[in-house]
Order: structure tokens, then sequence, then C-alpha cells
């Protein structure tokens, strides 16, 4: 599994968080910045973390912003993106489960190191369940 990562400052010392739990599973990944908790604009992160989740040079995206909402939104710009902002555990195991979703956004403002594990734990070890699931998520790009 290759995983792509990105966050603006506000998510800075979370995604280092994330980092390291990455490593220590030894889950390939790609760190699209930011590198310091320096005020920068979500959107240069979530627009690379996107492109290369798009083209399939990874499996999954991880974006996170303070409150989640900039950068999920970013990243659902891009046609071939299914971004699901996940507060929760049960969030990101339905966003993998019903929604073949590709990016995982958390707002790091909101949970705390063990919750956003959580979720990222979750969201990367479930599958899509396709069936009666397929033809909605079908219906989602324009």
């Amino acid at each position: 599994m290759k995983i792509a990562i990105g966050s603006d400052h506000a998510g800075y010392a979370l995604k280092q968080q994330i980092i390291a739990y990455l490593t220590s599973e030894n889950i390939d990944f790609k760190d699209y910045g930011c590198s310091s908790e320096d005020s920068v604009d979500y959107p240069d992160f979530a627009h690379p973390v996107s492109f290369v989740v798009e083209k399939k040079e990874v499996d999954f995206g991880i974006l996170i912003c303070g409150s989640g909402n900039g950068i999920n939104m970013t990243a659902n710009k891009h046609q071939g993106i299914r971004a699901a902002l996940c507060w929760n555990a049960e969030i990101a195991k339905l966003a993998r489960q019903h929604n073949d979703a590709n990016i995982v956004s958390i707002p790091a403002r909101f949970l705390d190191t063990n919750e956003a594990l959580e979720i990222v734990n979750t969201f990367l070890n479930q599958s899509f369940e396709g069936g009666r699931h397929a033809n909605r998520v079908a219906k989602i790009s324009c």
C-alpha cells in the first residue's frame, strides 16, 4: 500500500503523528507538505495529493487541516477523487465501504492523536463493498 499525505499549518503536528504511525506500520508514503506550523494555504497541499491519487500513483490520500473542510472541498474538485471528511472511525469505515472514498480528510483541531490514528487505521483497512453502492458511486462524477 502506498499513501500520499498532506496538510496545512493547522494539521502539521497531527500529520507528523500520522507519519510516525505509517512508518511504524511499514506503510509506504510520500509527504506532500507542509513542513512547519507557519501559515500556508491548504489548496497548495490538497491538489498535489489529489493529483497522485487521481492518477492512481498511490492507493489512498490523507489530508489534514484545522476543520478538515477546506482541504476536503479542494480535494473533491478533482473528478477522480472521493474525499471524505471523517471525525470518527465509523464514518471512515462507511466512507470506504459505501462510498469507495480514496482520500480521508481529518479535522486536526477537533480530534486527539489517538482518534485520528483510529480513523486512519480504519480507513486504510476497509474495502469497498460494491453491490448496491457501486451504482451510487458511479453517479458521483459530473
